[in-house]
Parts: C-alpha cells; structure tokens; sequence
C-alpha cells in the first residue's frame, strides 16, 4: 500500500482527462461512494479511507424539486409516507398536470444554494474540479410521478402530457445549470437516470429517442453556455443508445455496469466519443472477491477504457454496502490510484 495520500489531481488534469488530452493519470470519482450501513458497520475507518484516497473531484447536489413544499391540492404526504419510489402518488391522473407545473419552485427563488456555495469556493481556491448536479432526469423522476407502470404506459397513450411535463421539466433543471454556471461556476454537472435493466433499455430505444433524447440535447446546450461537462450516471445495459448519448451531448458515461454491457466493445466503439466514467463491480467482486481479485478487476477496467489520449475516469460502479470486506475497498481505491499513474506512463 501507499504510504503518503496523493494530492488530489489538479482541475487542469481532470479537464484532461475528460477532454481526451493526455492526463498524467486516470481521475477517481465517486469512487468513495459509501452506500447503505457501510458507515454504520465501518465507522471511522471509513473516514480514514476518505482521508487516504482522496478523490480528484469535488461533488455536489441539490434537490431541484422538492414535492411537499409545492402545495399540491391533491396530494397527501402521510399517505405516501410508506408508498414504495414508484407508486405514482404525486401525480395519479393528467389532470392534475396544470396545477404541478404551475407550482414547480422558481429556479432564480433566493437560497437554493446556499447549503453548497462555501463548497464551490472552496474547490475553487483549492483548484479543483467541481461537478454540480442532483439525481434523477427524465426517466427516474418521472417514474417516482406517475410511477413506473403508468410512464410505461404514458409513451403510448399521453405522449402530449409526457412532452409537456419534460419540457416543465427539462425550463427548471436548464435554469438550475444556468445558474450554477453563473454562481458556482462548475466544471461539470451531473445527473442520472436508470435507463436500462440487467439485459436490455427499460424502453424503446425509439422511445427514448423520441421523449427523451431532445431534453438531453437542451441539457447539454445549458451546460455548453457555461463550459461544463454533462455526467450521466444511468444504470443497466445501456448499449442501444450509447451513439444517442453522445450526439445528445453527454460527455461522461458511467458505470458501463459490469455484466449487463460489452466493455470491449463498448470502449472500442464509443471511446472517441464518450469519456467512461468506469465503475467498479459493486455487486460481486468487490463485496465476494478476494483483494487480489480486486486489484486485477481495476487493471482490467483501465486497460479497457484507458485510451492513449485519455477519455477515462474510475468510479464505483453503485454505492458500496455494508458486508463488504474493508480490504476489498482498501484494494480498489490503491489500485486505482498506483495503475492509474502506471497505465498513463506507457502513452
């Protein structure tokens, strides 16, 4: 193991990386990415890792729309107090649709981010970079609003009421990155949304193509105005749609979730076009491999996606839970860190 924790990789590096333009290493990010009661079983351990292996990236995230504040007429919090994520309680029937967008909050509203500016600026005197972002798009959200089913049957039977609840969507999320650009000044924005399932897309890929593609592209022209890179995080087998992401504007891809996706094919047919954010295999080897299963597992990743000029960072692929062994990550932050300098070496 490594004795003394690296400085973290300066923003220029990162930038690099992203960009294809030769990083001296591979970047970590949302690598220490602690998942459920790993704190809790760890302790401060876990803290010890943040502290040896620090990432080379700086996140943060708000809530874009928070649904009790919004006033709803209809909608009860206590009844949806034990509902599952896609019950579909907020908005049960279309006719509801002009009162929710009516209430959605003011992205220009005072505050919004007043919990994350002392952590801008602190990225920024650091030298950092700082990534933006919140949690679910175009399809996760929309599925914990209508609930899964209902969306599914949605792309069908109201594709007008779709469009216009993403295109509602689409003004609050476009005026969010907007204003970080000029408040926080990130150099990226990230966001996810699980689009696929362990064999194939939760849609059609025409689907896709026709509701969700278009605010994709809207996204990305709002992170273009600002110079920020567009993270996607979206889960499952991906690989129909890759190409669309790309022309859709997505910069950075992430897990390429192991099992459900080609990583040689992947990397060799969409490596001059998407920069893989490559995440670690979370469900198996990390929590039944042995260390040196690990270690091997990372130099697999690096020297799939890793290409001469770049185009690759290092992640885990989900939040790491409790039950896996602490020198599985112990292993996988190290190896990241040591091949991922050792690998660059070579270009």
């Amino acid at each position: 193991m490594s004795d003394e924790p690296p400085e973290p990789l300066s923003r220029e590096e990162v930038v690099k990386a992203v960009e294809r333009r030769h990083p001296a290493r591979v970047p970590i990010v949302a690598a220490t990415w602690w998942g459920e009661g790993l704190i809790e079983q760890y302790g401060d351990r876990i803290g010890e890792l943040d502290a040896r292996y620090p990432e080379d990236a700086v996140r943060m995230y708000i809530e874009p729309l928070p649904i009790e504040p919004m006033g709803l007429s209809w909608y009860d919090p206590a009844a949806q107090a034990g509902a599952s994520h896609d019950a579909g309680g907020v908005i049960p029937d279309w006719k509801h649709l002009d009162e929710f967008i009516e209430k959605m909050p003011d992205p220009e509203a005072p505050g919004l981010f007043d919990a994350i500016a002392s952590q801008a600026e602190q990225a920024h005197a650091d030298g950092r970079y700082l990534i933006f972002g919140f949690w679910c798009l175009f399809f996760e959200r929309p599925w914990s609003l209508r609930g899964m089913a209902n969306l599914m049957m949605d792309y069908y039977l109201y594709p007008e009421q779709i469009h216009r609840l993403y295109d509602a969507l689409c003004t609050l999320y476009c005026g969010l990155i907007r204003r970080a650009g000029r408040e926080l000044k990130p150099d990226g924005f990230w966001t996810s949304d699980d689009l696929g399932n362990q064999k194939q897309l939760m849609m059609k890929p025409e689907h896709f193509r026709e509701f969700i593609k278009p605010y994709y592209q809207r996204v990305s022209e709002a992170c273009d105005e600002f110079g920020m890179h567009f993270w996607l995080h979206s889960c499952g087998n991906n690989t129909e749609i890759l190409g669309d992401l790309a022309e859709a504007g997505v910069d950075v891809f992430h897990p390429v979730q192991k099992h459900t996706m080609d990583e040689q094919a992947v990397a060799r047919d969409f490596g001059d076009r998407l920069c893989f954010l490559a995440g670690f295999d979370v469900q198996h080897t990390l929590q039944e491999g042995s260390p040196d299963d690990v270690r091997q597992e990372v130099r697999h990743l690096i020297d799939t996606f890793d290409r001469p000029d770049g185009g690759m960072c290092i992640a885990a692929g989900n939040g790491i839970v409790a039950g896996t062994p602490y020198e599985n990550i112990e292993a996988f932050l190290d190896e990241a860190r040591t091949y991922g300098a050792a690998h660059r070496q070579q270009f």
